[in-house]
Order: C-alpha cells, then sequence, then structure tokens
C-alpha cells in the first residue's frame, strides 16, 4: 500500500461536488442537504447575480425562457426557476457549519458574496473558498478579501511559468490554494506547493481509487458527486472527516 504523505489540512476537506449530485437534482438544497447528512464537510457550487444583485448558485449560469435561454445576469430572483438557491437561502437551510466552495462566475459574484457571508456568524468567511481561474483577478481581490480564503482553479497544462514558479507567485500574492483536476496531481506536486505553504485541492474524484491515490497524495481536499464514497474512502484513509 501505497504511504500517505501527510495533508496541510487535517483532516481534508470533503467537499460534495455541487451537492450531492449522484443522488439530488445538482446544486438544489435537497442535494445540499443531502450532501451534509452523507458526512460531507463541504458544500461546492457555482455562484453567479441576478439581474437584480441577488447571489444564486447555479452551474450553467443561464435559465431557458421558451425556446430562448437567458443569463441569469438579465434576470430577477424572483423569476428564476425555483430549484435554483440563492447563496442566502442555502445558510438559512443548511446553517454554516461547513466549508464552502465557490467558484466565482464575474466581479460582480464577489461582492454579492461578501454582502451575504458578511451577515452570518464570525467565522463563515474563513470558511468559504473562493476559487477563480483567473489569477490576476483572484490577486486583485485579495486585499478586499481578507477573512475569505482564495484558491486558484485551472490546469497543469495552462501553467506557463512551470509549478514551482506559480506555486511561489501564489504564496507570494496571499493566496491560500491550488486546484486542479485530479489527473494533473501527484505527490512530488502536493509536496511542491505545500513547501510554499499553499494547499493542494483535487476535483473531479468520482471512484474510489481516485479517491484513495489522492488522499495518500496528501491533498487538503477532494471534490466528488459521490458524497457517500467520498466520506467511505476519506474515513477509511484518515480516519472520521
Amino acid at each position: 500500500m501505497q504511504q500517505r504523505l501527510p495533508s496541510h489540512l487535517d483532516p481534508p476537506i470533503a467537499f460534495a461536488h455541487r451537492g450531492a449530485r449522484a443522488h439530488a437534482p445538482e446544486n438544489t438544497l435537497e442535494a445540499f442537504e443531502l450532501a451534509l447528512r452523507l458526512g460531507a464537510t463541504g458544500l461546492e457550487s457555482d455562484v453567479w447575480v441576478t439581474g437584480d444583485g441577488v447571489a444564486v448558485l447555479d452551474h450553467d449560469g443561464v435559465v431557458r425562457r421558451g425556446f430562448r435561454r437567458l443569463p441569469i445576469s438579465r434576470v430577477r430572483f424572483a423569476d428564476l426557476p425555483e430549484h435554483i438557491p440563492s447563496l442566502a437561502q442555502l445558510f438559512e437551510t443548511c446553517g454554516a457549519d461547513f466549508a464552502l466552495s465557490l467558484d466565482v462566475k464575474s466581479r460582480e459574484a464577489y461582492e454579492a458574496v461578501v454582502d451575504v457571508v458578511s451577515d452570518r456568524p464570525d467565522g463563515v468567511a474563513a470558511r468559504t473558498w473562493l476559487c477563480d481561474p483567473d489569477l490576476d483577478r483572484l490577486i486583485d481581490r485579495r486585499s478586499a478579501l481578507d477573512d475569505f480564503r482564495l484558491v486558484h482553479s485551472t490546469r497543469l497544462a495552462k501553467l506557463t511559468e512551470g509549478p514551482e514558479r506559480h506555486a511561489a507567485r501564489l504564496a507570494e500574492s496571499g493566496v491560500d490554494a491550488m486546484n486542479m483536476h485530479h489527473s494533473d496531481w501527484n505527490g512530488g506536486l502536493v509536496v511542491l506547493f505545500h513547501r510554499f505553504d499553499v494547499l493542494a485541492f483535487s476535483w473531479d474524484l468520482q471512484f474510489e481509487h481516485q479517491l484513495e491515490g489522492a488522499l495518500r497524495m496528501g491533498v487538503d481536499a477532494v471534490y466528488s458527486d459521490h458524497s457517500d464514497t467520498m466520506i467511505d474512502v476519506l474515513t477509511r484513509e484518515v480516519g472520521a472527516p
């Protein structure tokens, strides 16, 4: 058996990707509630802003109106389909005792998230991980988001400066974590980012062997559609989440 490398977060965060989407409609309050009941320690979604400034959780960011597809940014919250929840409704329904990973889809979404989280009890911002593929936009927001955790989400092939220089840039800029597809990570890369005190997050882990491999590399968070499998493997590999 492969020896497990140490993670910097102990235990690693178990993020339910779009809620327990393997068992319930994705990005719905039902899916988020179920994920937490199954033991997930974190929830994940994309966050968009409606035409009237409400932060909402949805993957595509578009809604259908007959034969038309409208961006959520052009629709008022009251006119959205009922299954699309607001970020505020997530907290109202599920509480706030979990980590939250949000893929931020626009500059306006940052402000909308801050408005909601600032109304929550102390500590929620520190458990909120804001993910963005645009590193420059992420760095520009660092000073205004001092209480939040920032995550650069990208692919290894897109790193033009090499992983070591990239890890150094994240550390220098106050970005907390690097989030890549599980196929991009290996134990050496995890150790490299940890050397710069940058956390290693791994997504799209749908099978036991993928979860086992990632956890044994020492990653700090995993993302899966299958909350039950994720928690079973996490418990087996590192103990109770």
